[in-house]
């Protein structure tokens, strides 16, 4: 008997281990996936709107200014940068033809005054009582003796000498100066003249942005490449869309340093809408083409097709997608991280703060 169970125990160890059953095998390999995620409670809320567009300045005043006379540059005390006042000389031409034929009008002008005298005179009127002269019998004495047409060719020499002179409409910058002294003007304009006084700002819109936009409305101006802001307001929105379904909004901007004409800048526009269904921007992804966020509940995430309504910097105001069956309440538990690679049903655990 003894040596019957040696052989026995013998046999036993002989066989090794037994094989698992693969069954049991791919239920111990077998874990389902749980995704760590992050989660905020939905509720109505102020949400502050914002729209950003790119935007150009523009001198609220600016004018090109040209010489009504031609002719040779004697004098100019500004260049391209200088700030004048208003009525500062910019420039002066050579003027002594001007001046030699004004001189040449005002003798002809003295000669058919006397003449008009000598015609009132054979009218029946003395020079004495000329004030009282009936206006026709005026007219015709004038055109008579030549006096009329050389009072306006006596006007129009002194037009043309002050047209040897351009002085600054109101008070600015030169610019576009290409002229130099000794230089002779001809049909180009001479400079621009911008008033940095205060800008205006051009930047469109899209279609469905109008409602968002109003007169009045304060608007954020920051230059690119700078960091300080300058404020404004909306001055005008106008009220027709172009091809590209955009449309042209205007505002004012009050001169501020480093601020240029024909300056590229960032505008912004805020404005509170209330009560709306806000989650951060990470909360919404794109699924089939539609924009999803995935809702909490019993430790599964659920699928809900959504619309965003508004935007800013890092929100959404967001409402549920009912064409696709949706339905998103205050008190929902939104996830807001570890949502890119997750699936309608994937089991997820809230991360702990």
């Amino acid at each position: 008997m003894g040596i019957l169970a040696l052989f026995a125990l013998c046999l036993s160890a002989c066989k090794g281990p037994q094989a698992e059953d693969p069954e049991d095998a791919s239920k111990l390999v077998y874990t389902p996936e749980v995704n760590e995620v992050e989660v905020v409670t939905l509720k109505r809320q102020t949400f502050p709107m914002q729209l950003v567009a790119n935007g150009k300045l523009a001198a609220a005043q600016k004018s090109t200014l040209y010489f009504s006379e031609s002719g040779q540059i004697v004098e100019l005390p500004v260049q391209n940068g200088s700030s004048v006042a208003r009525g500062a000389v910019l420039a002066r031409l050579d003027d002594a033809e001007q001046r030699t034929a004004l001189e040449s009008a005002r003798i002809e002008l003295e000669r058919t005054r006397l003449e008009y005298l000598d015609v009132l005179a054979g009218l029946g009127w003395a020079v004495a009582d000329s004030a009282s002269v009936p206006a026709d019998v005026r007219d015709l004495a004038g055109i008579r003796s030549g006096y009329s047409a050389a009072r306006n060719a006596y006007a129009k020499a002194q037009r043309s000498l002050a047209g040897t002179v351009l002085r600054a409409p109101f008070g600015g910058k030169v610019a576009d100066l290409k002229l130099n002294k000794w230089d002779r003007t001809g049909s180009e304009p001479f400079c621009t003249l911008i008033a940095d006084g205060a800008f205006d700002v051009s930047f469109s819109a899209l279609e469905s942005e109008y409602g968002f936009l109003e007169r009045g409305q304060t608007v954020h101006v920051v230059p690119f490449g700078g960091e300080r802001s300058f404020s404004g307001r909306i001055k005008s929105i106008n009220p027709t869309i172009d091809k590209n379904g955009q449309i042209t909004v205007m505002a004012s901007i009050p001169g501020g340093k480093g601020l240029l004409d024909g300056m590229n800048v960032r505008v912004t526009v805020d404005r509170d809408a209330p009560r709306q269904l806000v989650v951060p921007k990470s909360a919404v992804v794109i699924r089939d083409g539609l924009e999803v966020l995935f809702r909490h509940r019993g430790g599964k995430a659920e699928w809900v097709y959504v619309h965003t309504l508004l935007a800013n910097s890092d929100s959404y105001a967001v409402t549920a997608n009912t064409d696709r069956g949706a339905v998103l309440d205050e008190g929902d538990e939104v996830i807001v991280s570890g949502n890119l690679n997750l699936a309608d049903g994937s089991r997820v655990v809230v991360k702990q703060p």
